[in-house]
């Protein structure tokens, strides 16, 4: 029994000996590590900046009131279209106290007045009748009496605009119809019936009746950073796409860079527009979000590997080529010459041909 007990912790020891030997024999041997390889590949390339901001059309008018008081009708809401000249809403006058009693009493006096011409003028011309005054008499006394009717009218009107902000004789070219003055579509009615609005003048801009801008002339306002803006210039083609509309994109043409940058979030911007080409069948709405992609540079018919597979030493950069396959890879540091990248591929000039096999991401 002890013969057998003897016997069997030997070959323990064996057993643990010979493992421990396999272990750091395995141990000791040099990794092999695998990589992807990539092929060069002919391609374009394209260098670009995206700009962001909004789709709004070019011409934005606000319709204001030529006089204040109360809106008494709205006859026009947003979303619908409207012809120049059109009435949107109706402004109700309230007349000032003092200047409605000044009408009143300059009324009373015309009203005295043109009596008074009437009674004269009936006078002399019963005596001109009677040959008893000259033809001149007469004459005048006709041209006072009227004078003192048109001063009576002109009196009942000028009574009328400040209660009801016109005259009968001028109700077609009332300053109460609010009017739009271009064709287009009514983005916007902020007012209603009941609301005081305030006509524009000198210190004060007016209430606003209503937004109406022609969507068939739209552009892309944005903004774009410092570092690119020397990059581009007007007619620069502008593939634009639209958040709410994720199925399109659609062309426009760069025809204004501001001269002023302003800053924002530490970094100074500069405002661009581009005017937009939209089908008929694509309904765009003002305000939204849009992205503005321009080409800054391209690269046609070019030799591109992934970027990933260049490696950067100071001003020097390098590829690996592969030599073997067999037993295992053997690559070969190779310098390039590179050209322009898209962030994806990059161009590479001088170093390589189409033929050549390159090192990629170790495989995991």
């Amino acid at each position: 029994m002890k013969k057998f007990f003897k016997v069997f912790l030997l070959l323990l020891v064996g057993v643990l000996i010979g493992g421990t030997l396999v272990f750091l024999y395995i141990k000791s041997r040099p990794i092999v590590t695998i990589y992807e390889v990539v092929a060069p590949s002919i391609n374009d390339l394209d260098k670009t900046t995206v700009a962001t901001g909004k789709i709004e059309p070019r011409d934005e008018i606000l319709i204001k009131p030529q006089i204040s008081g109360i809106i008494d009708e709205v006859y026009k809401e947003a979303g619908q279209k409207v012809k120049k000249g059109e009435v949107i809403a109706k402004v109700k006058v309230i007349p000032e106290l003092g200047q409605l009693n000044a009408a009143e009493s300059r009324i009373r006096i015309a009203q005295i007045n043109a009596t008074q011409a009437d009674t004269d003028f009936n006078r002399v011309k019963k005596l001109y009748g009677d040959q008893l005054v000259s033809k001149e008499e007469y004459e005048k006394s006709e041209v006072n009496l009227k004078q003192s009717k048109e001063e009576l009218q002109a009196a009942q009107d000028a009574l009328e605009i400040i209660k009801e902000g016109i005259t009968k004789n001028s109700a077609s070219f009332s300053s109460t119809m609010i009017r739009s003055t271009i064709d287009g579509l009514i983005l916007d009615v902020p007012v209603k019936a009941g609301n005081s609005v305030i006509m524009s003048n000198t210190f004060n801009d007016g209430t606003t009746i209503a937004n109406v801008a022609n969507m068939n002339d739209l552009i892309f306002r944005g903004n774009i950073d410092e570092t690119e803006v020397g990059r581009i210039h007007e007619s620069m083609p502008v593939k634009l796409t639209i958040g709410a509309l994720q199925n399109y994109s659609f062309d426009a043409i760069l025809e204004y860079i501001s001269p002023k940058g302003v800053e924002e979030n530490g970094a100074n911007q500069f405002e661009i527009k581009a005017a937009i080409s939209v089908p008929d069948s694509v309904v765009i709405r003002s305000g939204y979000s849009a992205n503005a992609e321009i080409v800054l540079a391209r690269a046609l018919n070019v030799l591109t590997v992934p970027e990933g597979v260049i490696e950067f030493s100071g001003d020097s950069t390098f590829i690996y080529v592969m030599t073997d396959s067999v037993p295992q890879q053997q690559f070969n540091r190779v310098p390039v010459t590179i050209g322009m990248s898209d962030g994806i591929n990059i161009e590479v000039k001088d170093g390589i041909n189409a033929t050549d096999k390159v090192r990629g991401a170790e495989k995991g």
